[in-house]
C-alpha cells in the first residue's frame, strides 16, 4: 500500500503544464500590449495636438484683442469730445453773435470739456506755490523771488496727468535763492 503525501491528493496532482496554461491565457500577449500602447500613444498625440492648436488660437485671439484695444482705446473719449466740437461749431454758425453770447457759449463748452476730462480721469496740474517736481513739472527759467528756493512761482502752461501718469508736464518758473 502506498501512501500518498498530502500534496499528492487527486485534487492537487495537476501537472505543471495544466497550471501554466490558465496563467498564460490570463496574461495578454506582447502583441496585444504593443497595440494598447500604440493606441494610448496615438490618443496622447491627438490630445497634445488639440491642446497645442487651442493654445495657438488663444494666443492669436489675445494678439487681436491687444491690437484692438490699442486701436480703439480713445473711442469713448473721442465720443465725449464730439459734443465739445458740436458746441464750437454751433457758436461759429451764429451770424449775429454778441460778445456776451460768445463768452457764455465758450464757458459752457469749457464745462463740457472739463466734464469729459473728469470722466476719463484726465486731471489738471497747476503747481503754483508747490515745490518743484521734475517728474511733473518742466522748469523754463529760475528767477529771484521771495519764495523758498525750488518753489514754483509762475505757471506758464498747466500740466495734465491721466490717472497717475504725466501726459504733459506743467511749464513753470522756479524761485532761486536770492544772491545765488
Amino acid at each position: 500500500m502506498s501512501q500518498e503525501s498530502p500534496d499528492q491528493t487527486p485534487e492537487n496532482t495537476a501537472t505543471a503544464a495544466e497550471t501554466a496554461a490558465p496563467a498564460a491565457e490570463a496574461a495578454p500577449s506582447t502583441e496585444e500590449l504593443l497595440q494598447k500602447a500604440e493606441a494610448k500613444a496615438q490618443e496622447n498625440q491627438d490630445a497634445f495636438l488639440r491642446a497645442k492648436a487651442e493654445t495657438e488660437n488663444v494666443r492669436k485671439r489675445a494678439v487681436t484683442d491687444v491690437a484692438n484695444a490699442h486701436k480703439y482705446a480713445v473711442e469713448n473719449f473721442a465720443t465725449e469730445l464730439l459734443a465739445v466740437k458740436d458746441s464750437l461749431e454751433a457758436a461759429l454758425a451764429v451770424e449775429t453773435a454778441t460778445i456776451e453770447s460768445l463768452k457764455s457759449g465758450a464757458e459752457l463748452t469749457l464745462k463740457q470739456l472739463s466734464a469729459a476730462f473728469e470722466k476719463f480721469k484726465l486731471a489738471e496740474v497747476s503747481p503754483l506755490g508747490q515745490k518743484f517736481d521734475p517728474h511733473r513739472h518742466q522748469a523754463i527759467s529760475m528767477v529771484e523771488a521771495d519764495a523758498e528756493a525750488n518753489t514754483v512761482v509762475q505757471v506758464l502752461q498747466k500740466g495734465y496727468v491721466l490717472h497717475d501718469r504725466v501726459v504733459r508736464p506743467a511749464l513753470v518758473t522756479v524761485a532761486k535763492a536770492r544772491g545765488a
